[in-house]
């Protein structure tokens, strides 16, 4: 007979810790940070399962992406003008709107424009695109759904988008999947990112870097050798942010000092990651901070 029988599961361990009955949220958030320090489970196992809880306790109105931030298509595009937007944004899938944009008509896939895309460049067709042609319905939810109802949702229906409407039928934002995972995991990265061991600056060609929003403005003034204030914030994101006078969306500009900074990445808390371009020493001055 074995002398070692197999060692128990994490899980297995865990859930004999929670036998205490943990009364509410907060008991079980403190049984696993125990089950940590007991490393039964590692920071990241941790950070998940708190997201998981915590999901629970959100609703869509809190993560989603608000109307005036939406990139959308308007149904009476040219082709040529709906791939400028798919290109200049790099997402993937885009709502559909006839008048403004509560009259949603439904949902674009980059991916269903191939076809047309084929028969432009091979001379086929008639060289007439509608995009009403190939549209997708739209899935609307309430600002007041709950995150892990939605995710179950999206799980179960294989959707990755839904249009956010308030109580009176108006359009208010949208979610994706992928809003709602990053509630759980933390940010997914997208491909302008780079990892947390690499450097927060990082050239990219002459005169241009790629500047992760959370550097601290010393060590961004060290790098230059500038003077940028960090009287009022801790960040270049901060200063940035302040000097837009609105959390800004992907690919919005603003000069401060003697650089030009472009966003790559934000959401809706927060700008994440710019690009800087060094500009000329005899360009306009702008503004002081």
């Amino acid at each position: 007979m074995d002398e070692h029988p197999p060692s128990r599961s994490w899980l297995d361990r865990i859930a004999q810790i929670l036998q205490s009955e943990p009364k509410d949220r907060a008991d079980i958030v403190d049984i696993l940070k125990t089950a940590q320090n007991n490393s039964l489970i590692n920071h990241d196992v941790l950070s998940m399962l708190e997201g998981v809880l915590q999901i629970a306790e959100m609703q869509v109105r809190d993560i989603m992406i608000p109307r005036p931030q939406m990139v959308v298509i308007e149904q009476d595009m040219a082709l040529d003008e709906i791939l400028s937007i798919v290109i200049d944004s790099a997402h993937s899938r885009f709502p559909v709107i006839g008048d403004d944009r509560d009259d949603l008509e439904g949902i674009l896939l980059a991916k269903d424009l191939l076809p047309a895309l084929l028969e432009q460049a091979t001379g086929e067709g008639n060289g007439r695109f509608l995009v009403k042609e190939v549209l997708r319905p739209a899935v609307i939810v309430p600002e007041s759904k709950r995150l892990d109802v939605l995710l179950k949702d999206f799980r179960v229906n294989r959707n990755h988008m839904a249009i956010v409407v308030d109580e009176y039928g108006g359009v208010a934002g949208l979610v994706t999947i992928e809003d709602v995972l990053e509630q759980i995991v933390g940010e997914i990265e997208d491909e302008h990112d780079f990892d947390d061991d690499d450097d927060a600056i990082k050239a990219h060609g002459d005169n241009e870097y790629v500047v992760k929003a959370r550097t601290p403005i010393d060590e961004f003034n060290e790098y230059f050798k500038v003077n940028l204030s960090d009287e009022e914030f801790d960040t270049i994101g901060g200063l940035i942010i302040q000097a837009f006078g609105h959390l800004p969306i992907k690919d919005e500009q603003v000069t401060l000092d003697k650089f030009e900074f472009t966003v790559l990445s934000a959401d809706t808390r927060r700008v994440r990651l710019v690009r800087m371009k060094l500009l000329p020493e005899d360009s306009e001055e702008p503004e002081s901070l």
